[in-house]
């Protein structure tokens, strides 16, 4: 006899396997195709993982894109701006779209504990030896590369157009892009209609991406700053002018730029990484150096930034009766990404129909930097796309909790491989798809 219990539990069931197949993804074409070159694509992201380079030196990741890239049918040219790596494709008339990954790493030790956790020595540019990890994610984003040009590759009758794939070197020193552009980038190979990137990170889980239209991340300004004194004995301090106590008050000083310089609300970032000054405890040295980071968004208030770090960088010195100016070297720097927001507005409806619109979030913008704003600085519309690379249930727990998992850079950071590739290469190929349309829509 069929009792109330028996239905309660027959529609209990009912539900359950109904919510359970709600969170099966559906197959389609598009998901086949992308299943079917995961396999290869994880295997060269182990591959790199194993084998991280530093930024100027990606010999071997920059040799194995070309070799993969090769093997598909792209004619490849190697060793532009340094080790930059360009491929094309070529499929009849249509527009030009060039695609960027990455290839180097950073100089950090890899505490992540993975089976296959970098271990790799490197000597950096000074000789020394430092710990090399790809750290920020590099390495997914060369492989889910490679798995969307061996799928466009196959899929010709799909698009039409030309599709130009870089390997660009030193992002993180954010001097690659300016290298291959003055290699011939955009004169020796096809100047392309719309520039393409992502980067993965850990501000959302893995299966969803990030749009931002507009200003998507800071513009960046590295300083060197050298600060002289007159050395002496540490046990007599009136016979010096310490350089160690005008850079601390230098640093103090620096602080005050951004929290009475700057009008409440805009954003700019002041940071000293580093001091370097003295070699022994009662020795008072004769210089010392400070590295900053500035970080903003607009030029307007770039610029009174870096004036007004000259201008306290000066005043502490004479204050101190420092015997000569300091020096105040700006030694990298790199423009803010912008999204442009027609190209934006397309690119999400395309990536809503591919990965489902809840998956497709809006993003404030970031305040970290990268050097793709060199390719955007040519006068070519692009687009930068966040992807997500955090374990959702840890995502959840650690948003729960109010704290952060880690960020790209840190020694802990490692990315949720599965899903992450597969939301990458499904990305890519629908902006490319819609971009590179067969029947030549706009």
């Amino acid at each position: 006899m069929l009792t109330a219990r028996h239905v309660v539990n027959t529609i209990g069931a009912l539900v359950l396997a109904f919510w359970s197949l709600a969170q099966v993804r559906p197959v389609t074409a598009a998901t086949a195709e992308v299943d079917a070159a995961y396999p290869k694509a994880y295997a060269v992201y182990v591959d790199l993982h194993e084998h991280p380079e530093l930024s100027g030196y990606e010999t071997r990741t920059a040799a194995k894109l070309a070799t993969e890239l090769r093997s598909l049918g792209y004619t490849v040219s190697e060793h532009v701006g340094g080790t930059g790596v360009v491929a094309i494709l070529r499929n009849g008339p249509g527009k030009t779209v060039m695609l960027r990954t990455e290839l180097d790493a950073l100089p950090v030790e890899e505490q992540t504990g993975l089976a296959y956790a970098s271990k790799v020595h490197a000597k950096d540019d000074a000789g020394r030896d430092v710990p090399v990890g790809h750290m920020c994610g590099h390495d997914l984003h060369i492989s889910a590369l490679v798995a969307t040009a061996g799928i466009m590759a196959r899929s010709r009758d799909s698009w039409r157009g030309t599709l130009i794939l870089i390997g660009q070197p030193a992002e993180e020193t954010i001097s690659g892009a300016s290298a291959m552009v003055r290699d011939g980038l955009f004169t020796r190979f096809p100047r392309p209609d719309v520039v393409l990137a992502l980067h993965v990170g850990n501000e959302l889980p893995a299966g969803e991406v990030g749009v931002t239209s507009g200003i998507y991340d800071s513009n960046a300004d590295s300083l060197r700053i050298t600060i002289y004194g007159k050395g002496g004995h540490g046990s007599a301090p009136h016979t010096t002018v310490d350089p160690i106590v005008i850079a601390a008050r230098t640093i103090l000083s620096l602080q005050t730029i951004v929290s009475r310089e700057v009008k409440p609300g805009e954003f700019a970032v002041v940071t000293v990484g580093y001091i370097n000054a003295g070699t022994k405890n009662n020795i008072i040295p004769d210089r010392a150096e400070l590295g900053l980071t500035v970080r903003t968004y607009k030029a307007e208030i770039r610029r009174p930034v870096l004036d007004a770090i000259t201008r306290i960088v000066n005043a502490e010195a004479q204050a101190a009766g420092a015997p000569r100016a300091p020096s105040i070297e700006r030694y990298e720097t790199t423009d803010a990404v912008y999204n442009d927001p027609a190209l934006t507005q397309r690119l999400r409806t395309a990536l809503e129909g591919a990965l489902d619109k809840s998956n497709v979030v809006s993003q404030e913008p970031i305040t970290a930097s990268e050097d793709f704003s060199v390719f955007v600085g040519q006068g070519i519309p692009g687009f930068y796309l966040s992807l997500g690379g955090a374990d959702p249930q840890k995502y959840q727990a650690a948003k729960a909790a109010g704290t952060h998992l880690p960020s790209n850079h840190s020694s802990l950071f490692a990315p949720d491989v599965d899903p992450a590739m597969h939301t990458a290469i499904t990305a890519e190929l629908a902006m490319l798809r819609d971009l590179l349309k067969a029947d030549g829509g706009q």
